[in-house]
């Protein structure tokens, strides 16, 4: 007696199996992708979404990589994953700042973190030249808001992309060095690195 066997299943053609794959290549991806970079003022988190490059953290003043992982997870989505090749133009246009060959960054930058007014103080910033320095009132005045100076002093410490979206350019009245995420000495020394005279970090002060 002959056993009946199992239908074979139908196979799939090119089109189907491509299509198939790359479905799950989507499924796989995350929606945020970090690496760690070196740079002259320490270890930098760095991370990115498909919209652009979300964060640069430096590291020891933001309690280290879990925290601000855990932090990334909590305010965009927690499929996050160590992808060093998706952020290699991020690492190479940080190389080129640090050694004096590049002026001005050309990386798509994703603004999810921000509020309104905060993405548009910050974008006036990111337009301030290297080598220059702004106020605190005229970055209000750009994002639409004189009287904000404040309030832009807030949005500018809540940066989350410093050096890219370069908050150590913008001053106090008179050239007076504030507050900087990552602390005054580097703020000092990313303004010298751009030819900017400043004082010493111990005689800066705390931002407004």
């Amino acid at each position: 007696m002959t056993r009946p066997t199992a239908p074979t299943p139908p196979a799939l053609d090119d089109r189907a199996l491509d299509a198939a794959t790359a479905r799950f290549a989507a499924a796989a991806q995350p929606d945020v992708s970090y690496a760690v970079i070196d740079s002259p003022l320490g270890p930098l988190v760095t991370a990115a979404t498909p919209r652009g490059l979300v964060k640069i953290a430096y590291e020891d003043f933001e309690g280290g990589l879990d925290a601000v992982l855990d932090r990334l997870a909590a305010r965009l989505s927690p499929r996050i994953l160590e992808q060093p090749a998706r952020l290699d133009g991020v690492r190479r246009e940080l190389d080129e700042y640090f050694t004096g060959r590049r002026r001005a960054f050309d990386i798509p930058i994703d603004w999810a973190l921000y509020s309104a007014f905060g993405r548009r103080v910050l974008q006036a910033t990111a337009r301030i030249p290297f080598g220059a320095t702004a106020t605190y009132g005229q970055m209000a005045t750009q994002a639409g808001n004189a009287r904000a100076a404040r309030a832009a002093g807030r949005a500018l410490g809540a940066n989350a992309i410093p050096i890219v979206v370069p908050c150590h350019r913008v001053v106090g009245t008179g050239g007076r060095l504030t507050g900087y995420t990552g602390g005054l000495h580097r703020k000092v020394t990313l303004l010298r690195l751009e030819g900017v005279a400043t004082p010493d970090a111990d005689g800066a002060e705390d931002e407004d």
